[in-house]
């Protein structure tokens, strides 16, 4: 049986001093980012997935987006280093709630640094950005962690957004969504779906036919319900001003052995 666990973790008070890369900084809401994060998780309990609260890192602005702290592949977790350095103390939580579940953990080691948000897995296809915060080294460990699991590790060039899962996520049979503009190297996806709004790129598969999706890509959500997908959006304007979106409050585990 396929597992549907999803770890989360409450947004720090220090959310608005998370970092800006590749946008302007605005102010953050953050007793609505709250209501945001709680209608998010009820979102993914109600289409039947088990959340697990993370312990809080309240000195952490980003530990909200607890997807850039580990990698999930089948039963095995490897745990992020962050390539921006403030970051990198979110992940002993994550470590602890991973271990507690039976995972087996594995680690990035220095000089290597990854995000998990640079990470998009279709399959047994496994997209690694190598860009600003995920090196070569990086990409080169998580290869050799996956690799002989059955995994087969593509890098894919990303230097127009943050993150690889800033410009795409996947559809159930794995066409690629995103936008062509924030791309390095589209024609490396076999199935390409463009769409018409930056945050229309990022879906979550809640299972079945249903897609999380932002509440800011309604264009993007009717194209997707045209197609016969049945959408589920919420609204995350306080995560978006930092770079945030559905994907990355969330580390959903569906392989595990249950």
């Amino acid at each position: 049986m396929p597992s549907k666990k999803a770890l989360v973790r409450r947004p720090s008070p220090r959310l608005a001093e998370g970092l800006v890369t590749h946008i302007e900084r605005e102010k953050v809401d953050l007793d609505l980012a709250v209501e945001q994060w709680e209608a998010y998780t009820e979102a993914l309990r109600t289409h039947g997935w088990e959340t697990i609260e993370v312990d809080p890192a309240d000195d952490c602005p980003d530990s909200v987006f607890v997807e850039d702290t580990v990698v999930m592949y089948r039963n095995v977790a490897l745990i992020a280093r962050s390539g921006a350095e403030s970051r990198r103390e979110e992940t002993a939580g994550v470590e602890e709630a991973v271990a507690s579940l039976g995972c087996s953990v594995n680690w990035i080691w220095e000089p290597g640094t990854l995000d998990g948000g640079d990470v998009l897995k279709v399959g047994d296809t496994i997209y690694v950005g190598r860009g600003g915060r995920t090196n070569a080294a990086g990409v080169q460990q998580l290869r050799a962690a996956f690799e002989p699991l059955g995994a087969r590790v593509v890098a894919v060039p990303v230097s127009k957004v943050l993150h690889l899962k800033s410009a795409i996520t996947a559809l159930p049979d794995g066409t690629i969504l995103g936008r062509i503009p924030q791309l390095d190297a589209p024609s490396l996806f076999p199935r390409f779906l463009p769409v018409p709004e930056e945050s229309g790129a990022h879906v979550v598969l809640l299972g079945g036919d249903k897609l999380l999706i932002a509440a800011s890509a309604p264009k993007t959500a009717e194209l997707l319900a045209d197609l016969g997908h049945e959408t589920v959006p919420v609204d995350i304007s306080e995560f978006e001003k930092l770079e945030g979106c559905v994907t990355c409050l969330s580390v959903r585990m569906r392989e595990l052995y249950v």
